[in-house]
């Protein structure tokens, strides 16, 4: 007995009622729908098109796949959604998903390492043709799960320590260069270079370049701080005594990333320390308010849409078989100078 219809339902179009209207076989559409209509004569594609838009048929992604042992399905997993170079990286890899007819599945771990686990396993789960993942560090734990996933994958931002994937990310060396450089070039004697704890590549290696790039001046003063981005407290301390060590000296502070800018930048604020006249400031990432914040704050922006779009078109080639050795795509930055670092 056939199941009832409950009322106002919409009876949804099957392959077989397109094959009925079009008066052909199951096959012959089959062969419409996935890209072989060199194989049909003009008249039978306008038939079978005209009977999908009649019915408006859509075909079932899920049998599709399973034919083809293919999703259409890309994950990205992101460490910090609120970020704004994580959702600038979103708009490259999704703009670059519609380019290439996949559908994008956005997962953010907000920085914790069990989140990320869980949301490896769920998309490898949903088979996802592979996965863009901002890594939330370099632990073994990671190095385990991802492994594990056993799925085409780019890693980008954020390299995974024995771990051989592509990896897309900015020069941090030549970024962090030209922030050492600049800052220098205006006259600052004391630099104090503030990161969050080290414990992804990204971070360690802007400090390893600054300090490598400050041997090369002996006659200036460079420092270095590490602090949790909640800890206000300790992040005020730091800046007092940077300020009262180096009292007579032009000075200016380094900051690793966007996130922490803020925070530095409200640290200054609450010790009526201005950005500019009294101590420079610049960081990592260009920030939509930083050229209204005060005289400015200079920033070193990364082509994070642009890398975006480059780690989904190195994943589309690792989904259709190349097996060529791992690349490490770096991207060079561009320093936007504002009143921040202005020279005296």
């Amino acid at each position: 007995m056939s199941k009832k219809q409950e009322p106002g339902a919409t009876v949804r179009a099957t392959i077989r009622d397109v094959a009925s209207a079009a008066k052909t076989g199951k096959t012959s559409v089959s062969r419409y729908l996935n890209g072989e209509q060199h194989l049909l004569s003009d008249s039978l594609k306008e038939r079978i098109g005209r009977a999908i838009s009649l019915l408006d048929y859509q075909p079932s992604q899920m049998a599709r796949s399973l034919k083809s042992g293919q999703t259409r399905l890309v994950g990205l997993i992101l460490a910090d959604i609120t970020n704004p170079y994580s959702v600038e990286v979103m708009r490259g890899v999704e703009a670059a998903c519609r380019q290439e007819g996949l559908t994008l599945l956005v997962c953010n771990t907000n920085n914790e390492l069990d989140q990320e686990k869980h949301y490896l396993q769920l998309l490898s789960s949903y088979r996802v043709d592979g996965i863009v993942v901002n890594a939330v560090g370099m632990r073994e734990a990671a190095i385990s799960t991802l492994q594990q996933a056993n799925l085409p994958m780019v890693l980008i931002d954020r390299k995974v320590a024995n771990f051989a994937c592509d990896v897309i990310g900015l020069n941090n060396v030549e970024a962090t260069q030209m922030m050492t450089g600049h800052l220098l070039k205006q006259g600052f004697e004391a630099l104090l270079f503030i990161s969050e704890p080290a414990t992804i590549n990204t971070r360690f290696d802007r400090l390893h370049a600054f300090l490598k790039c400050m041997q090369q001046y002996p006659q200036n003063i460079a420092e270095q701080g590490e602090i949790e981005l909640s800890n206000t407290e300790g992040l005020d301390n730091l800046l007092k005594a940077f300020v009262a060590r180096h009292a007579d000296k032009h000075k200016a502070v380094m900051c690793v990333n966007g996130a922490l800018t803020l925070q530095v930048a409200r640290a200054m604020q609450r010790l009526n320390l201005r950005w500019g006249p009294d101590i420079g400031l610049s960081g990592f990432d260009e920030l939509v308010w930083a050229d209204l914040a005060g005289v400015g704050i200079t920033t070193l922006r990364q082509p994070t849409y642009d890398m975006g779009v480059a780690a989904l078109r190195q994943l589309v080639t690792r989904i259709q078989g190349n097996s060529d050795p791992v690349t490490d795509l770096e991207f060079s930055g561009e320093l936007i100078a504002r009143g921040s670092t202005a020279a005296r």
